[in-house]
């Protein structure tokens, strides 16, 4: 079994991808700030492989690499909402951050590095199906900072150190540490909570859909696949059947939920659309994903008829969850004598 870093370990993706990695046999060193808490970690099966490691890629010390095998990066500021709040802090958390890590990890002598890109950076898309070699056109902060630490990371490629990114799209569905500022979770919070759907800008923008555990599945192939199939490589990941249009997710929710008023946005400002290919990783890794739509929008109404989940929870909603922390750093900076509030 290897030993796996893994950066980002206490996100939306980054628990599940812990889960499943000790669940398989791994040593997991868990990298994150765990700005939402520690607590799914404390009855995994296999915690005594766990190492949980409470840092930033901004600043860990480099000796924590020694005798990692693979790397997994999925730390960083996670949408782009969240990357709008302090563009510095966005520069040097997911650009420098990511940049930093990458070349520390070859550096060390790591043999496979994975790293968590975005189909956000093709930004507004040319055209439809949009391959691994079409060009990107980012829109945000977000994307343009994924775009920036995918040119290191393919810089970097070769010479034993084998690269590997996946491009993953919109993710959903139901996961330990719950988002509820992704498409299909919050329009599904809101039908069944609130009766009501706002579908922002006019419905008409296209976008890659993957269910959170399709995507610790692809990136598990990241980490099992031979190198001649999966170094150097840029993949998108997600499935071709899986691109809809925000207007079509309303539907699939009323199917679910109904009774439910829907409400067109038209004005809204968010111009990002991409129809995305998904040939290359179905054709060279076999990869297709296993969860549809439906299927999440069941599962979540089902967590939240049974209280498993709460729309209430602040750490479910990324953007607003990071200005409480910013707010309470600057009241407890304001408010502290000698180090100490009392």
């Amino acid at each position: 079994m290897a030993k796996i870093l893994l950066a980002g370990a206490g996100g939306y993706i980054g628990i599940p991808m812990c889960l499943k990695l000790l669940e398989r046999g791994h040593d997991v060193y868990a990298l994150d700030r765990f700005f939402f808490g520690k607590r799914t970690y404390s009855e995994s099966n296999g915690k005594e492989r766990l190492h949980l490691i409470v840092d930033d890629t901004r600043t860990f010390d480099p000796k924590i690499l020694a005798g990692i095998d693979i790397v997994i990066d999925l730390a960083g500021l996670s949408n782009d909402a969240a990357a709008e709040i302090n563009p510095e802090l966005t520069r040097l958390i997911n650009r420098e951050g990511g940049r930093r890590l990458v070349r520390l990890a070859k550096e060390a002598g790591v043999k496979r590095y994975i790293y968590g890109s975005s189909a956000a950076v093709y930004g507004h898309g040319a055209r439809h199906a949009l391959s691994e070699v079409d060009e990107c056109h980012p829109l945000t902060l977000y994307a343009e900072s994924k775009l920036a630490v995918e040119e290191v990371v393919n810089e970097v490629s070769g010479n034993g150190f084998e690269t590997v990114i996946f491009r993953t799209a919109t993710v959903f569905g139901l996961a330990p540490r719950m988002r509820f500022d992704l498409a299909i979770n919050i329009m599904t919070l809101r039908a069944w909570k609130e009766r009501v759907i706002y579908v922002m800008g006019g419905g008409e923008q296209w976008r890659p859909f993957i269910h959170v555990n399709d995507v610790v599945r692809g990136f598990l192939l990241g980490v099992d696949s031979p190198a001649e199939k999966v170094s150097g490589q840029t993949f998108n990941l997600g499935g071709d059947d899986m691109t809809l249009q925000i207007g079509q997710l309303s539907r699939f929710i009323l199917d679910i939920i109904p009774n439910v008023t829907v409400h067109r946005i038209p004005d809204d400002l968010d111009k990002r659309t991409y129809n995305l290919s998904f040939a290359k990783i179905a054709e060279q890794l076999g990869f297709t994903p296993q969860t549809r739509v439906h299927e999440g929008v069941v599962e979540i109404k089902q967590a939240l008829e049974r209280g498993i989940i709460s729309g209430d929870d602040p750490t479910a909603y990324t953007l607003q969850w990071y200005k409480s922390l910013l707010d309470w750093e600057t009241r407890i900076k304001e408010l502290s004598l000698n180090g100490k509030i009392l």
